[in-house]
């Protein structure tokens, strides 16, 4: 049923690419006492989180708001007795509550269904209600679409016993929603079901949060009583009125996404035919399709929670099996729990993603948390029965003296109320009693197999007759597969690395057969959702992967349970793999395997493949039905006279049939490939089913390479490592998606398919997504049969050599690249030179692609208007260039040299340079006076260049990364443009490293690190999971610079546009769409050829749905990856960018030889290097740069006379003045069908260019107060105090202030405690962010997420209200992400911080009283204290700074991340402790402290740091510490990063005079 208020499908928007996220909180009653009072509470709840959510072009059209509540008997008496209705019993009778279409026809044909099915379902129809409702302040747009509410009230039938009515309402549901899905009525899409349950009762639409209680008079009623109420503000990236999609959902209400929807839905239909149950009998089929398709992944996963409790299992229950804790390879977990989730593991994958879930029944309440922690959910319990939890701490004014704690939903834990046993039931309580109420390890002992376990079978199978260069040919091979993929591999056990992005045409452009598998992008997470870091995080990542049947899901007390062979990892060597063949001997036939053949007659040609696909399906069909219930897809019969289908291909298609056939639960798929040899290869067969695979020419080719191995290699290590690598990054690739478990992404189809046909894709690879149409069957098996001619032929090219391949590096007769020796050499000298001739040479040369096809906007014709120009009417040059920008390119993957000729030139012409991740010199801010040179400004540079008066060396615009590499105050403050990286072109979906051979003295002062430690930055943004974490982060930056533009920039994939949609409601000013193509930072290899997709279609489908949207004129949108030439530009502009950048040319013009070296440091031209000889060799100048651009801008003039364009602005989204080429004739390209990039949407009055500004909310800031209050600090340093009261609703306070400071006194800031304020009260989101040195934060209350994010200078104490009667260091004072990217400064808590303290941080000093999980990730500097416990996978990525930690328990290594640390005890002889307690006692409260870890002991600094903590927040936990040192300081334990000590023994080598003391 198609939501009514989204557009239809159209061009490239899809309303099923729709992302949500949101505020979601609860208040309910302990001992279930119902009252009005909670429905008033939970929807003020709904008032203070109304910042969660967002408006599109009508502000009065809210995303949409909602609450469940309980029954509320008294009040549906009342109602119901006006129409003479008795209601039965309280329980005995529901309440359905309907959206039902406008059409009286089509309503009435609704509620017909609606009796009809209440009476055939043998239950009591009592009447209708109609809901009053009031639409007065709804936007016109939602007023379209707004539904007739109705509620419907059914008793329960008489043979229908108490506890089996709720089941027997769901199947009511389903059957009224399936029959009204098969009506002939256009409206039907408008009929929905919020509720139907005798127990809660739903009202919602799409509504913002304040018009809750307004639009529903209901819920103002005094007899409106319920003893819980679960509320919802939703965030979503349309702004099309959806009145369904809105929270609560029947059971839940979450505030993030599940990543895995595609897979967990796919499964859940393929179980339809395997499952019963004795609970729901006959009912059961009369739930399917259980999860429609067009469903929202909370929507999805509500009808998954339903089924499972209609099934028999608790709820707690279910919710352990949908969202798993992080069970493998937990130290901490006991063996029972274990045993539970191992059992559980093989019954249904994990609903894997960023979320706190709400749950009820209405007669328990609770949350849990995904396994990593990634989304707040803060809680408190009075002392008169009350709970409150929400998406953040102060949504209701409750006084403190009433609270008795205060805590947070905990990464993996749950958390519940008994409503009717009134009673809080924790976690460890909660799960063991689950864990033991069946016997879980008995099961396993009994039924689990592991593969590893079982004894060999047989020798390993001989290789197959031919030559090994045959069997490669005929698979594709290549010489650059051998040396740049395999080798690294198997030597390091790592993925191969590359740099400067991927110019090769797509796989259908091109002239040479491709594997299957590079017709295929992986997808990745990007805003509404983080993708995991697999190696920092590598805790809760899991391989673990099932072959064979899976169990019934509803079977929760099986006499006999299902068997499961169970592998650690799903690449099998050639001894396991001979186990799978032999597994039924192994198992006394427990399980039976069965070797299906993908190889069909070569005599049949590339024709017969598509018999041959369906005779596969046939056979595979009859094995499972002849018992076989592990199917081996096995390509080993290929030879001269048989040939293979690509093996991606037969697995997908198996595996879709066998959905289709309801089989595909009943077997396991295993992948025998000869195919297969490189990440994504693996990823893909995963992706589409297979639960395991043996790459045995791989193994095979990694034995005939032993000669190019180390000499001490072996070929078993190598294939060990080679399998590592495999797995790592496998791990990689679902992190990127921010999945972390291979069952959650096996079948999940994380791809989308380009260059490949409709009718190719939706028969093989069913629900799989294809935009641009292209090659069929028929191309495909022609690329096979190729491949087999080659192998098998007599071509003297093939006879003794593999293809040169020539992807990775330009060769001679290898793949077609756009920068080819030829086109390097024309553009540097036309550059040089100032030859306009040259420069169109070369523009020709990229342009001209009627011989070899390179891109798709190569393959678009631009068209000419019937009246073209004159050439001196168009726009000048001078204008057009300042549309062009430089892209992030950090200082430190490139030289000083290069980056700030970048920066010179582009200031030159007004255009903007970009700084990229790695902070920028404060000297480079000031403007040139006329003499200076680079190297007066910055003596560190190699080269000298000239400059001129009025020259500047800034970067207009100032990148935020995830690493936050110096990004301080001051250089937020120097930006016209501030661009959030959310991805990049090379590797989205991944964070970089820059190592340590790179990281000078001076890159390490302007990162605020040590030199010679590499650097890590993190795949996710630890402050972007979701929509509304961007939207907080869009409100900081925009706070401290308030003059700049916020850029967000995205990477195109498929759904990119509705992403889009949703940062521009977030408030950006400008979106940039970067394409696959581009990127010059180091990158995996799998992520430079497979990842993302052309700017050309994510650009286009940017602009299509910001105009759908009538979002567009708000926001500046920006394209780039492998922009050339002027032609390039302008088929930009037609297709919607107003601005341009430009990476790779740039770099080619100052010298760049595209030797794919970056990443080593040995550039040979000066460029991607910190090698001082090296630079020596830079030869660019920003006179070639910007005769760069000023050719482009002219070839762009020149188009824009043709087409009869005076103005660019005339021009931008223009795209009916692009065509498709005619006359396209290639084999694969001439499938292609570019109608839905060239398409343009019908919305009258939107506009399709920038034409608007963003309304960023600063004027209610609570800094403009206090901006006034300290006006004499900031303009003539007169010290300034004073205190105010704040709330949850004032976000991001100081930053606005701190950004006044650092406008004026630059990073030095202010003289200490120049400015003092003290708050009460509980503060908003990023409390303190980029506080600046002068600047004290003092706040009684407490504080949300984000506090002290990019801290410089400043010093925030935190502590509880005087009334609070909590015992602080067991309760909550900060939430998540606490110092994210502190640069310095002080941070004192008195209580626990949430999860991931101190990520980044990398000169602060911080004391706590606890932590959550990941605490000190990527700390590269400063000093953290910890007075209590500390989470798990501390220090995880930790290269630099100190940690200490509290370890009472003793059990500190068992939480803490050793990969990169080690832990030392801190030394404490008798006169130490007794010096130590004398300092303490002389330290005073005033000045900054300063730690130095060279200079003063391990005592020293802990004493002067928890004194400084005790008093500034009068911390009992400090003074209990300082009072009893003897005791607590034994117990310390010192986080010491390996990087970080050997740096500092270097440094006390270059610094004698320093004493250097011996590590304790």
């Amino acid at each position: 049923m198609s939501h009514p208020g989204l557009p239809e499908r159209q061009g490239l928007y899809s309303p099923e690419q729709e992302h949500d996220a949101c505020g979601v909180g609860f208040i309910a009653h302990i001992k279930g006492k119902q009252s009005h009072a909670i429905v008033e509470q939970g929807l003020q709840i709904l008032r203070n989180l109304t910042h969660r959510g967002a408006v599109g072009a009508d502000p009065l059209a809210g995303d949409g708001a909602g609450i469940l509540i309980q029954m509320p008997d008294a009040f549906l008496r009342r109602e119901f007795s006006k129409q003479n209705l008795q209601l039965p019993k309280n329980g005995d009778y529901a309440l359905g509550m309907l959206f039902l279409p406008r059409a009286a026809s089509t309503c009435a044909a609704c509620e017909q269904i609606i009796e009809a099915v209440i009476k055939e379902e043998g239950q009591t129809f009592i009447g209708w209600r109609d809901v009053p409702t009031n639409n007065t302040r709804l936007g016109k747009g939602v007023q379209a679409v707004e539904p007739v509410v109705r509620q419907v009230c059914i008793g329960r039938g008489t043979s229908t016993p108490t506890k089996a009515f709720e089941r027997k309402l769901f199947v009511i549901r389903k059957v009224v929603e399936h029959r009204v899905r098969a009506l002939d009525l256009p409206d039907k899409g408008m009929f929905y079901a919020p509720s139907l349950s005798s127990r809660t009762l739903v009202y919602k639409g799409m509504l913002l949060a304040d018009q809750v209680g307004e639009y529903f008079p209901d819920l103002l009623d005094p007899d409106m009583a319920s003893a819980l109420a679960l509320v919802h503000q939703r965030f979503s990236t349309n702004t099309f009125p959806t009145w369904d999609l809105a929270h609560p959902f029947r059971m839940i209400a979450h505030n993030g996404e599940i990543n895995t929807l595609r897979g967990n839905v796919n499964w859940m239909a393929a179980r339809r035919y395997s499952m019963s149950s004795t609970l729901l009998g006959k009912d059961l089929d009369k739930l399917w399709p259980l999860i429609a398709e067009d469903q929202s992944d909370s929507a999805c996963f509500d009808n998954a929670l339903e089924l499972l409790v209609a099934g028999g299992y608790s709820l707690a229950h279910a919710m352990m099996l949908l969202i798993p804790e992080a069970w493998t390879g937990n130290p901490l977990m006991d063996e029972k729990r274990k045993a539970f989730y191992e059992y559980h593991a093989a019954l249904m994958e994990p609903w894997d993603g960023p979320a706190a879930v709400a749950f009820t029944d209405g007669r328990q309440i609770g949350a849990t948390l995904d396994r990593n922690g990634l989304r707040p959910a803060r809680y408190l319990i009075t002392d008169d029965d009350h709970v409150i939890m929400a998406s953040e701490t102060g949504v209701l004014d409750i006084p403190q003296h009433k609270i008795v704690k205060k805590w947070r939903l905990q990464p993996g834990k749950m958390f519940l109320i008994d409503l009717e046993a009134g009673r809080i039931v924790d976690d460890a309580e909660l799960k063991t009693q689950i864990a033991e109420s069946r016997p879980y390890r008995d099961w396993l002992n009994k039924t689990q197999f592991r593969l590893e376990d079982l004894p060999a079978a047989v020798a390993p199978a001989a290789a197959v007759n031919g030559t090994l260069m045959d069997r490669q040919q005929v698979f594709g091979y290549t010489q650059e597969d051998i040396k740049f993929v395999m080798t690294p591999m198997a030597a390091t056990g790592q993925e191969a690395i590359g740099s400067m992005g991927n110019d090769t045409p797509l796989a259908v452009l091109s002239n040479r057969a491709k594997p299957l598998y590079a017709y295929f992008k992986q997808l990745f997470a990007q805003v509404t959702n983080p993708p995991i870091d697999p190696i920092r995080e590598e805790m809760v990542m899991s391989l673990v992967s099932f072959i064979g049947p899976r169990p019934n899901l509803l079977s929760l007390d099986a006499n006999e349970p299902q068997l499961r062979l169970e592998v650690s990892q799903p690449v099998l060597s050639s001894a396991d793999m001979e186990k799978i063949h032999a597994i039924g001997k192994l198992t006394q036939n427990k399980f039976r395997s069965t070797t299906l053949s993908i190889c069909y007659p070569a005599t049949h040609g590339a024709g017969g493949m598509g018999a041959a696909l369906d005779g596969l399906c046939t056979v595979a069909e009859k094995a499972v039905h002849d018992g076989a219930n592990i199917l081996i897809l096995s390509d080993r019969e290929t030879d001269a006279a048989h040939l293979p289908i690509p093996t991606l291909l037969a697995t997908s298609t198996v595996h879709h049939h066998l959905i289709r056939a309801g089989l595909r639960t009943k077997v396991g798929l295993v992948v025998e490939t000869g195919s297969a040899r490189e990440v994504h290869h693996f990823a893909m067969l995963a992706g589409y089913g297979a639960e395991a695979f043996h790459p045995y020419l791989a193994f095979e080719t990694l034995a005939a390479m032993q000669d190019q191995m180390p000499a001490d290699l072996t070929h078993t290590e190598a294939c060990k490592r080679y399998t590592k690598s495999v797995a790592k990054g496998l791990l990689k690739v679902m992190s990127k998606m921010g999945i972390s478990t291979y069952q959650s992404y096996c079948g999940a189809q994380i791809f989308e398919a380009i260059g490949l046909n409709s009718a190719f894709v939706d028969r093989y690879f069913t629900g799989t997504p294809t935009r641009v149409e292209g090659a069929g069957l028929a191309e495909i098996a022609e690329e096979a049969a190729c491949w087999h001619r080659q192998a098998y032929g007599d071509a003297p090219l093939y006879r003794d050599a593999l293809d040169a391949g020539g992807e990775y590096a330009f060769r001679v007769r290898g793949e077609e690249h756009m920068w080819t020796p030829q086109t390097i050499a024309k553009l540097q000298h036309a550059t040089r030179t100032g030859s306009s001739q040259t420069y169109k040479e070369y523009a020709t040369l990229i342009n001209d692609q009627n011989e070899r096809l390179m891109t798709l906007r190569g393959l678009f014709e631009i068209k000419k208007a019937a009246a073209p120009i004159s050439l001196e009417e168009v726009e000048a040059a001078k204008d057009i260039v300042k549309r062009f920008a430089t892209g992030a390119m950090s200082l430190g993957s490139i030289s000083t040299e290069a980056h700030t000729t970048l920066a010179i030139a582009m200031n030159r012409i007004g255009g903007k340079s970009n700084t990229g991740e790695g902070g920028e010199d404060a000297m480079r801010f000031k403007p040139v006076k006329d003499g200076e040179s680079l190297r007066s400004r910055i003596p560190s540079a190699v080269r000298d260049l000239s400059l001129k008066a009025g020259d500047s060396l800034r970067s207009r615009i100032k990148q935020v990364a995830a690493g936050r590499f110096g990004v301080t105050t001051e250089y937020l403050m120097s930006a016209d443009q501030i661009q959030i990286k959310m991805a990049q072109g090379a590797k989205p979906g991944e964070g970089g490293q820059l190592p340590g051979g790179k990281v000078s003295e001076y890159i390490a002062q302007l990162r605020f690190s040590v030199p010679g430690v590499g650097l890590i930055s993190p795949p996710p943004h630890h402050d972007i999971y979701s929509i509304e974490d961007l939207a907080q982060l869009i409100h900081d930056l925009k706070n401290v610079n308030p003059a700049a533009s916020i850029s967000v920039k995205l990477v195109a994939e498929i759904g990119v546009g509705t992403v889009a949609a949703g940062v521009a409601k977030a408030h950006a000013d400008h979106i940039t769409i970067s394409g696959h193509d581009g990127g010059t930072g180091a990158s995996p290899l799998s992520s430079l050829m497979y990842a993302g997709s052309p700017w050309e279609i994510g650009l286009a489908e940017t602009q299509q749905t910001l105009v759908l949207n009538n979002l567009r004129g708000r926001v500046a949108v920006q394209a780039d990856g492998q922009m050339k030439t002027g032609r390039d530009v302008t088929i930009g502009a037609l297709l919607g960018a107003d601005e341009f950048g430009f990476s790779t040319a740039p770099l080619v013009v100052e010298g760049c030889i595209m030797m794919r070296k970056c990443h080593l440091n040995t550039c040979p031209v000066g460029v991607a290097t910190q090698d001082p000889e090296l630079r020596r060799r830079f030869t660019g100048q920003p006179e070639h740069v910007v005769n760069y651009f000023f050719f482009v801008a002219e070839e762009v003039r020149e188009y824009m006379a043709q087409m009869g364009f005076r103005k660019f602005e005339d021009m931008v989204g223009r795209v009916d003045m692009l065509d498709t080429r005619k006359g396209i004739r290639h084999w694969k390209a001439k499938g292609l069908d570019f109608s839905r990039i060239l398409y343009q949407p019908k919305r009258a009055g939107a506009a399709i260019r920038h034409c608007e500004t963003q309304d960023h909310g600063l004027a209610k800031a609570l800094d403009h107060e206090l901006i006034t209050k300290s006006k004499s600090a900031l303009e003539s340093k007169k010290p300034v105090q004073f205190e105010m009261a704040v709330r949850n609703v004032n976000r991001t306070v100081g930053a606005m202030l701190s950004g006044e400071v650092a406008k004026r006194y630059g990073h030095a800031g202010l003289p200490e405690d120049s400015i003092h304020i003290k708050l009460k009260g509980t503060a908003g989101q990023s409390f303190g962010a980029w506080l600046a040195h002068g600047v004290t934060l003092e706040l009684e209350g407490d504080a949300n997420d984000y506090v002290g994010k990019g801290l410089s200078g400043g010093r925030i104490v935190v502590y509880p209200s005087k009334e609070a009667k909590i015992k602080p260091e067991e309760n909550i004072i900060a939430g998540n992400t606490v110092l994210y990217g502190a640069i310095g400064g002080e941070c004192y808590l008195r209580g626990v911080a949430g999860e991931r303290f101190a990520v980044r941080n990398s000169g602060a000093v911080a004391v706590v009283e606890g932590v959550g999980d990941h605490g000190c990730e990527y700390m590269t500097g400063g000093t953290v204290v910890v007075l209590g416990q500390a989470g798990r996978n501390f220090a995880a990525g930790m290269s630099g700074g100190i940690a200490f930690v509290l370890d009472e328990a003793g059990d500190f290594r068992k939480r803490c991340n050793l990969a990169m640390v080690e832990l030392e005890a801190v030394p404490a002889e008798e006169a130490q402790v007794q010096h130590a307690g004398d300092m303490a006692g002389e330290l005073e409260k005033h000045g900054r402290v300063e730690v130095n870890h060279l200079e003063q002991s391990d005592i020293d600094i802990l004493l002067t740091l928890i004194t400084r903590h005790q008093q500034y927040t009068g911390s009992s936990r400090a003074r209990e510490i300082l009072d009893n040192l003897g005791h607590y300081l034994p117990k310390f334990v010192k986080i010491m990063p390996t990087e970080y000590r050997r740096a500092l023994a270097e440094m006390a080598v270059t610094q004698p005079q320093i004493p250097v003391r011996a590590p304790a």
